[in-house]
């Protein structure tokens, strides 16, 4: 396959990559020489602003790929009839499926200044995706599926890659006991902050859990392990070590024993990755958490998800970068469901102000229990319904589903009732 444009840049190299790649396994070139190009008999791409022949596609370009800025982009969303797009050019397109795709994928928004949410983070409600309604949708993804189409009926001799659905769940661990292996103080402290409440069945269920009485209601681990080996899946955990607890960070210390045994435990049968803390925006703390997991696993850490899905664009995927991370779980928001960089397949970062393809691969999620249960204020069969509506829109994207858990929610926790059988089963019918 030949592309040709009059410019080749590093922002236009990137996105015809990422693009062409989920819809066939055919090499690709692409040319600003027009004579090569015009006597290039396989399937081509036109991106430049006139057309050669009919035996092209033409994708009538906005500016966006030849820019080398960031600046403020002049969007005017509209629907096609099929799905809402932008930068509309002409063309056998109608609009530069390249550049809309590259926007949404870079996350170019998130480089602009925009409002932060109470936790410092991007708010959802500054993205194009949330003031335009298609949030709920991987829409790069529909986009690519229109111009596979196009591809397929222009050129029927090309293979086309057959894309399937793949589901990779994924779980958080900031608290791997309510009551276990806290100690004294803290217990101590707890048990009183119950007392002057009234909260008497956790008073109770703390002397059960403390005593040996009662399993802990957030060790759902042995549960999980069976969920696991009984549905042939392969999660990833990430487990919080900061090293200094605080109002964000209250993880069970890493140097504990249950602790301990716990992440060894995971690394033998699961793969482990590292949930940097509230505290990693410094790179020297975001080391020191590294070397402690990967001392405590006995290998190299390469995956990781920010604790409160906390981070900021370029600074936090440089520094994991910098540490040895080569991938992230991070693509989604920590205040509502949805598709952030509207798009269900893994994608490597483009570092946008350095101009340049990077080797993280990001992985980006849906659907998270907290943001159903916290933000959202959804009941269990509530949350199965946008787990069941997130499916169907990945399932016609041939993507990969990726769902946050968190061990509280599948444990047993009253507080969490109904949410561990949402799971089960959700799961059981995407098996069918």
């Amino acid at each position: 396959m030949l592309i040709f444009s009059h410019t080749i840049t590093p922002r236009l190299d990137y996105i015809f990559g990422y693009i062409l790649s989920e819809i066939t396994d055919i090499p690709f070139s692409i040319t600003s020489n027009e004579q090569e190009y015009i006597q290039f008999a396989g399937a081509k791409i036109n991106y430049s602003g006139t057309p050669f022949n009919s035996s092209e596609i033409w994708i009538k370009p906005a500016d966006l790929l030849f820019e080398t800025n960031i600046k403020e982009q002049a969007i005017s969303c509209s629907h096609t009839g099929k799905f809402k797009a932008f930068y509309f050019t002409g063309g056998d397109f109608d609009f530069d499926v390249f550049a809309a795709s590259f926007y949404l994928l870079t996350r170019y928004e998130e480089y602009l200044p925009h409002q932060k949410d109470s936790y410092g983070r991007f708010a959802h409600e500054n993205s194009l995706a949330f003031k335009e309604g298609f949030l709920q949708q991987p829409l790069v993804n529909t986009w690519i599926t229109e111009l596979r189409s196009m591809i397929a009926n222009r050129f029927p001799q090309l293979p086309l890659r057959q894309r399937r659905f793949i589901f990779f769940p994924t779980y958080d661990i900031d608290m791997a006991w309510s009551y276990k292996n806290k100690g004294l103080l803290r217990n101590t402290g707890g048990f009183v902050k119950d007392l002057l409440k009234g909260r008497l069945y956790r008073l109770g269920e703390r002397l059960a859990v403390l005593t040996g009485i009662k399993k802990d209601p957030f060790e759902s681990y042995n549960w999980l392990h069976a969920f696991h080996q009984k549905n042939k899946l392969q999660p990833v955990y990430f487990f919080l070590v900061a090293r200094k607890k605080n109002q964000y960070d209250k993880n069970i210390s890493g140097n504990h024993s249950s602790m301990h045994a716990l992440i060894k435990n995971h690394a033998e049968q699961y793969l482990v990755g590292i949930h940097p803390s509230w505290q990693t925006d410094n790179a020297d703390i975001l080391k020191i958490e590294k070397d402690k997991l990967e001392e405590i696993i006995g290998q190299k850490v390469i995956y990781s998800r920010q604790h409160f899905i906390r981070f900021h664009l370029p600074g936090t995927y440089r520094q994991l970068i910098d540490s040895g991370i080569l991938h992230d779980f991070s693509m989604g928001y920590g205040s509502i469901n949805g598709f952030r960089a509207s798009v269900t397949t893994p994608f490597l970062w483009f570092d946008l102000e350095r101009e340049r393809q990077t080797d993280l691969l990001l992985h980006p999620f849906c659907f998270m229990d907290a943001n159903a249960y916290y933000e959202q204020k959804l009941l269990p069969l509530q949350a199965l319904e946008e787990l069941r509506a997130y499916t169907n829109q990945v399932r016609q994207a041939g993507g990969t589903m990726i769902t946050v858990w968190h061990n509280n929610f599948v444990g047993t926790d009253p507080l969490f009732a109904g949410w561990r059988d949402i799971y089960q089963q959700w799961v059981t019918e995407i098996k069918e």
